[in-house]
């Protein structure tokens, strides 16, 4: 089983142990100490998330949860608290628990200011991001935190802002493929038709890399995560390989491939069957097509043809 099925059926078990309970001040701990621990992997909790620190405001009051190595600050309530509602503060003044957040931060040293501020009342967890702090918050329910276990990612890992699960898209799809085709129509160096072709066929399997979350062939940025550790020069020689692999059933494959090639599925219907003529990158090319947030979207509204969603069930 891999990871990422292995996490899915972990977030699905936390969900039904939490499920229509939760109590401010009795169960928050436990609550982020097994989510924490049960469905993101953190190996010693009390080292990870602090609670309970004190902040002067009009009074000394006490932070829920504090993860300094992710820049993350909670805001716990109880079950069927409204997070977006008002709540009278001991100072008359009415705040939400976003506001209330907020108001911490500012009495907080700047070095630990939050990049996150995450507000909860154990159903529904509202993620605000202050790189955009006038913006609508993120909302992930818990009955649905099996399927969307990878928008919390970013509570054990910096570097993952897969938050969104619609991200805006500012491309046409058309327009999308269009800059992938003449950008690779560049990299060849003739236009005979067997390199028309080539180009053809390299288009068609990129744009189904890109979206294959959509049709469940490949987990969730699988393929964004596979190319962006290589550079322009090395990423023809890595299409090369993931295409081998993608046509080549589990059984069949070397035992020495690296874990990343050997997670990918094997994707039956003969689109990686063929071999083709594959042009070097430039940095343009890779920066362009590889790692344009719009391209790491799964579909929001564009949807992988059904022709091509069947590819891998025959």
């Amino acid at each position: 089983m891999n990871k990422e099925k292995q996490q899915s059926i972990a977030a699905s078990e936390f969900a039904k142990r939490w499920m229509g309970r939760g109590y401010e001040k009795g169960d928050s701990q436990i609550f982020w100490a097994d989510l924490l621990t049960n469905v993101y992997g953190v190996k010693n909790i009390a080292e990870f998330i602090f609670y309970e620190e004190q902040v002067k405001v009009d009074k000394t009051n006490f932070i829920d949860g504090h993860i300094p190595s992710t820049k993350v600050l909670i805001e716990q309530k109880t079950l069927g608290k409204d997070l977006r509602k008002g709540i009278v503060q001991s100072d008359g003044s009415i705040l939400n628990p976003f506001q209330q957040a907020k108001r911490y931060v500012a009495n907080m040293p700047l070095s630990k200011h939050p990049r996150w501020i995450v507000t909860c009342n154990f159903s529904e967890f509202l993620v605000y991001d202050m790189e955009q702090p006038n913006g609508e918050p993120e909302q992930i329910l818990l009955e649905n935190l099996g399927k969307e276990y990878y928008r919390l990612q970013f509570l054990v890992d910096a570097k993952n802002e897969h938050l969104s699960k619609e991200m805006q898209v500012s491309m046409q799809a058309g327009e999308i493929v269009g800059s992938i085709y003449e950008a690779l129509l560049k990299q060849y160096d003739d236009n005979s038709p067997e390199a028309l072709r080539w180009l053809n066929i390299l288009c068609v399997r990129i744009v189904f890399c890109l979206y294959a979350e959509d049709a469940g062939v490949f987990g969730h940025d699988q393929f964004h995560d596979y190319l962006v550790h290589y550079e322009a020069e090395d990423l023809r020689n890595a299409l090369i390989r993931l295409f081998e692999v993608l046509n080549k059933p589990q059984d069949k494959r070397s035992k020495y491939l690296k874990d990343d090639l050997k997670a990918f599925p094997y994707t039956n219907g003969g689109l990686f069957e063929e071999e083709i003529e594959i042009p070097q990158f430039t940095e343009e090319l890779n920066r362009h097509c590889f790692r344009m947030p719009v391209l790491i979207s799964t579909g929001v509204r564009f949807r992988l043809p059904s022709s091509v969603r069947c590819l891998n069930q025959h």
